[in-house]
């Protein structure tokens, strides 16, 4: 594995991927794309995506490199940020085929990353793995392609973790169908998840204190971190800061049910 090489991915890109196999010809066996995003150094960040189309037989393969080129204008438009920084394919082999593949984003983009999405969830879990290529061989004489693992990890902004946790939900329910939470819920439901954590801090602590476990320095200068992190207040100041915040709250809550009352009332009006 290339030790200096690290690929963060973000969950639309895997959303991205899987939704294209979803939707591919029925005689396709794989799907390819193009991937975007940021490479810095020894990190590249992986984004966005999109589909290519391409024909894969046997002895050849044959990719709409046209299209691949204007979707990534289209995508320059959008966010000028995100450059070429490899491509993707289903499955869980490099093919022979994906060295020719390979050799068209290497014109594209400087040492592209090669991602691959096994989409037959092999051993109840989709395997990610990324590759990066190195040529090898005798100068002068016939070389050849061989690509090398590197490390993969899943990272997501706010909103994406928001987006990710919320379809986690539909996983148990015959329906596959999740309700949206109001505001007051998700307030609720992160002071449960508060809570619990804080519970298991507290238990890890007087473990600790009380000789039964032993303690680990790392641990320890992480929940330093978060104890002189946490802001000084004045518990009467902070409740009535709380209150306060609640009474908007609920304010709004209240103007905006008063609000669709009052458009109901009149829409009942003018069919009279």
């Amino acid at each position: 594995m290339s030790a200096n090489l690290v690929c963060k991915v973000h969950p639309v890109v895997l959303f991205s991927i899987i939704d294209a196999y979803e939707r591919r010809n029925e005689d396709a066996k794989r799907v390819i794309g193009t991937l975007l995003g940021v490479a810095e150094k020894s990190v590249v960040e992986i984004t966005n995506c999109f589909a290519v189309p391409h024909n894969e037989s046997e002895d050849e393969v044959a990719v709409d490199i046209e299209y691949a080129r204007n979707m990534y204008e289209l995508h320059k438009k959008v966010n000028s940020n995100e450059t070429i920084v490899g491509w993707f394919s289903t499955g869980s082999e490099v093919s022979v085929h994906s060295v020719l593949i390979h050799d068209y984003y290497s014109r594209e983009a400087k040492n592209p990353i090669h991602l691959t999405v096994d989409t037959f969830v092999r051993g109840g879990k989709m395997g990610i793995k990324a590759y990066h290529s190195t040529s090898i061989g005798v100068p002068g004489k016939t070389t050849g392609t061989m690509f090398t693992p590197v490390q993969v990890e899943t990272i997501s902004y706010d909103p994406e973790q928001v987006g990710v946790e919320v379809l986690q939900k539909g996983k148990h329910p015959q329906k596959r169908f999740v309700h949206l939470k109001s505001d007051l819920k998700q307030v609720e439901t992160s002071s449960h998840w508060l809570k619990e954590n804080l519970q298991h801090v507290t238990q890890y602590v007087d473990d600790v204190l009380a000789g039964k476990i032993q303690s680990d320095n790392v641990t320890g200068r992480f929940l330093l971190d978060l104890v002189t992190g946490v802001p000084q207040i004045d518990q009467d100041k902070f409740e009535d800061m709380l209150n306060s915040n609640m009474k908007d709250l609920l304010m709004v809550v209240y103007l905006a049910n008063l609000t669709k009352t009052q458009l109901a009332l009149n829409e009942k009006l003018n069919q009279l």
